[in-house]
């Protein structure tokens, strides 16, 4: 990316890279400190999102209780940000490809950070949850310019090596959220109780914004001149019909409204199809010649399968923890910190081999993560009760590596065709897929858990339904294993340009 006709460097797919800093772009080689900063900027971006998706989780009873929130209302605080997040990704996307793929994470972080001050001085439940959803909608402008940014800006095996942070990010923040809640809460800093969990964003988000201006290299797409605005409207309305009844049908018994909201999404999601296919010379939503290859469809694919079964997991995980082993809150905690260093070993794997090893890395990610999870299911059904958290300990490092060795390289696969000009609108697509995998997987719970346990508090019952979907995730981790055939087999090699 060393070409600068007008007076900026220049990516080889046609992308303009323009900074007002004259800063360079980074590809391969060694990594000017200027881009480390800017890679850190992003990756604390989406800490931010993935932090604010979970710490609400161990607050929820001490917000409810000071609010007066009533169960749909708390309900609302987490489906309510997620639902808007997935609404904007597509979007979102492509907005960056048009506009500025800096512009609009500036956007997108402002309105996150102000959304966060909003939530911390909520006076009711309505303003809280409208809060929320605008904080979602913050974080769908912001988080597709997160892995288009680093698309864009390396290229090799320092983008995979970025990539690989970006999973282990994603890693820490599903854990430290849990903990952090509870430690902020309790903590009850300066009489602020629960409202940290959302104040604790101010300075974190504008940090963000002042050294994402200075150090992250503008760039767009030349050949994207205009929002596709009935794109937009289908596509946005195709999701809406997808995730609110995999969201609200489980704990409505699956009334018909639900049934017929995926029905109309199908059809939706056909007239999209058709409606791109007839704007592919007039500035789509989405160009649809990124699915050409095999490497960006599979990986949607992958990531919607990994989004699936992570949210099984980690739904009925905790459930299991604290209902069928009667941990505290503290302890399971404590269980979701295993995990998470297991995992941030994986991300390590990932980090050094820096897409060396293409698909062979996740693929003995997924076959590791398919043996501790059968293995992990034996010990629950032999020893019922009577298994600690030691005695798990071993097992949760292990699956949490496999994670870690899946998370990362799968976006640096599935993007490794995608011609930097259409970046965004991939991102967008990549990343709506593990939301609408994590709506389908909290659906599932209720035909493999729920149906079991009944939603009682028995321990021999929560313990029966976990081991239950145990079996179910390590089918999709095979599944999963499978698909990664598709997904490029040896690593690419890229020079630098100029």
């Amino acid at each position: 990316m060393s070409n600068q006709s007008d007076g900026g460097p220049r990516g080889s797919s046609g992308t303009s890279l323009r900074s007002s800093s004259g800063t360079p772009s980074i590809t391969s080689g060694k990594v000017a400190l200027s881009a480390k900063i800017a890679l850190a900027v992003v990756l604390v971006a989406g800490l931010m999102n993935v932090l604010d998706h979970s710490v609400v989780l161990n607050a929820i009873p001490t917000l409810q209780q000071a609010l007066g929130a009533e169960p749909a209302q708390v309900q609302w605080l987490t489906a309510g940000y997620g639902l808007a997040v997935a609404l904007g990704l597509i979007t979102c996307g492509r907005l960056g490809d048009i506009y500025g793929r800096r512009r609009v994470f500036l956007i997108g972080a402002s309105v996150f950070t102000a959304a966060s001050l909003l939530c911390g001085i909520a006076l009711s439940p309505e303003h809280l949850v409208a809060a929320r959803v605008l904080q979602g909608a913050g974080a769908a402008i912001m988080l597709p310019q997160v892995l288009a940014t680093v698309h864009v800006t390396f290229d090799g095996e320092n983008r995979s090596r970025a990539f690989g942070l970006y999973g282990a990010i994603l890693s820490l923040g599903s854990a430290l959220g849990r903990v952090l809640g509870g430690v902020l809460v309790q903590a009850d800093l300066f009489g602020l109780g629960w409202r940290t969990i959302f104040l604790i964003n101010l300075p974190i988000g504008l940090a963000v914004v002042v050294l994402g201006r200075r150090f992250i290299i503008e760039s767009t797409a030349e050949k994207a001149e205009r929002l596709d605005i009935v794109g937009m409207v289908l596509s946005a309305l195709a999701v809406v019909l997808i995730v609110l009844p995999l969201t609200e049908g489980p704990s409505h018994d699956w009334p018909l409204w639900s049934f017929v909201m995926l029905a109309a999404s199908f059809l939706i999601a056909g007239i999209f199809i058709a409606q791109q296919r007839c704007r592919q010379h007039r500035s789509p939503l989405v160009v649809l010649s990124i699915f050409r290859g095999k490497a960006f469809p599979a990986g949607l694919c992958a990531q919607l399968l990994f989004g699936l079964l992570s949210g099984m997991f980690f739904i009925t995980w905790t459930l299991y923890l604290q209902r069928g082993l009667d941990m505290s809150p503290i302890q399971a905690a404590m269980a979701f910190v295993l995990l998470t260093l297991g995992e941030m070993a994986g991300v390590a794997v990932a980090v050094r081999t820096a897409g060396r090893l293409a698909r062979r890395l996740p693929q003995t990610g997924a076959v590791l993560a398919l043996v501790t999870v059968v293995a992990y299911a034996a010990l629950v059904d032999g020893l019922q009760d009577e298994l600690t958290l030691l005695g798990m300990a071993v097992l949760l490092l292990v699956l949490g590596s496999a994670f870690g060795m899946i998370g990362g390289p799968l976006a640096d696969l599935a993007l490794s065709e995608i011609p930097e000009e259409n970046a965004g609108s991939a991102s967008g697509l990549f990343s709506t897929s593990i939301h609408l995998g994590m709506a389908l997987g909290t659906a599932l719970t209720a035909l493999a858990f729920f149906s079991v346990t009944g939603g009682s508090f028995d321990g021999a019952a929560n313990r029966e339904g976990f081991t239950g979907v145990l079996w179910w995730i390590a089918g999709a981790f095979a599944v999963l294993w499978g698909l990664m055939f598709f997904l490029p087999g040896r690593a690419k090699v890229e020079s630098e340009a100029g």
